[in-house]
């Protein structure tokens, strides 16, 4: 079928094509060959070259022949050149002169260098379009794992402490700020992707709702980070004096962008939950430790804090230089109302 079409084309199309393309595939074959040392593609190589050059000998001679075309033959003489004036005296007497027929305009030729030319241009935007898709167009195959992105909060009511606190951030605000790209790099882990990545808007326990607590999660292969804002009244100054009765250690205190911070160590919960026959769920464990950065929201201590905690199901920890940068990274990136 593919050959039928090509003899259809005309000639200045279809040789300059097979020109091109005997061309191509026979340097692409050579140079395979030379890096691979294989003979089978150096003697297609060779072939596909010895066919371009008699498609190329052919096309000369075509041009040769349009440039140089050979001499008209003679005209045949008429019978009054041989019989002499008197006949054709005669003949003019017997019957009146027949009238010469007017030659035809002769039909232009299309120009072959014009033709060649946009066969070789049609063939070049062919193979940019094959060569092209597949990388202007996602691969099906790909196995790259896309980043987590944080969903959307739209439409969601939020609780009435938000109504009372206007300052307070929202879970999906939260989220934003964390979930950034260099997030995995802060953590000593860059070649890790986000696989889960939420927010909530969510309130403190024990006030009855009237305490704004928004929070939001990234995960990682290897580390989970959980940044949350509490707007209740207690500072950092009094957080710190409320862990010598808590089972905090390694109790830190530090000043962050300008702010009283502290840093402290604690284990995670781990609830499990059965969703068969009667629901019900084991009890409460020990989860894996954690790490945690608060930081006030003002230098001048007045109350409120934001929670920076990293834990891994390994147990495994990074340094607090890590939690440092997260919060030098995401804390100025949040809305001002917040601060």
């Amino acid at each position: 079928m593919l050959g039928f079409l090509l003899r259809l084309l005309p000639f200045w199309v279809r040789e300059p094509l097979f020109i091109v393309v005997g061309a191509v595939f026979g340097v692409r074959l050579l140079h395979l060959a030379l890096r691979d040392d294989a003979w089978v593609p150096a003697g297609i190589g060779t072939v596909f070259l010895v066919f371009t050059a008699v498609r190329v000998h052919t096309v000369v001679r075509a041009l040769r022949a349009r440039r140089n075309p050979g001499p008209a033959a003679p005209a045949a003489p008429a019978d009054g050149a041989a019989t002499g004036a008197p006949v054709q005296a005669q003949a003019q007497t017997h019957a009146p002169a027949a009238r010469r027929p007017t030659p035809a305009a002769p039909e232009k030729e299309p120009n072959a260098w014009a033709q060649a030319f946009a066969a070789v241009a049609v063939f070049a935007a062919l193979g940019a379009a094959v060569w092209l898709g597949p990388r202007l167009q996602p691969s099906e195959n790909d196995s790259t794992p896309q980043a987590a992105s944080c969903s959307s909060g739209e439409g969601e009511k939020l609780p009435s402490a938000y109504a009372k606190n206007p300052e307070a951030v929202t879970g999906d605000e939260l989220c934003e700020a964390l979930n950034v790209p260099g997030l995995a790099r802060l953590l000593g882990t860059p070649a890790e992707t986000a696989t889960v990545a939420s927010g909530t808007s969510n309130t403190a326990p024990l006030t009855d709702g009237k305490v704004a607590q928004p929070e939001a999660e990234v995960q990682f292969d290897t580390y989970t980070v959980n940044v949350s804002a509490t707007y209740n009244k207690l500072s950092i100054a009094q957080y710190v004096n409320l862990m010598k009765y808590g089972e905090e250690t390694d109790v830190k205190t530090l000043v962050v962008l300008g702010r009283p911070a502290v840093l402290a160590s604690d284990h995670t919960m781990r609830i499990e939950i059965n969703l068969g026959s009667g629901g019900s769920g084991g009890p409460v464990e020990q989860g894996p430790p954690a790490r945690t950065l608060s930081v006030a929201f003002d230098a001048k201590d007045r109350g409120g804090y934001f929670d920076i905690t990293v834990w891994s199901t390994t147990g495994a920890l990074p340094d607090d230089s890590a939690l440092l940068d997260i919060a030098e990274k995401i804390l100025p990136t949040l809305p001002e109302r917040s601060v």
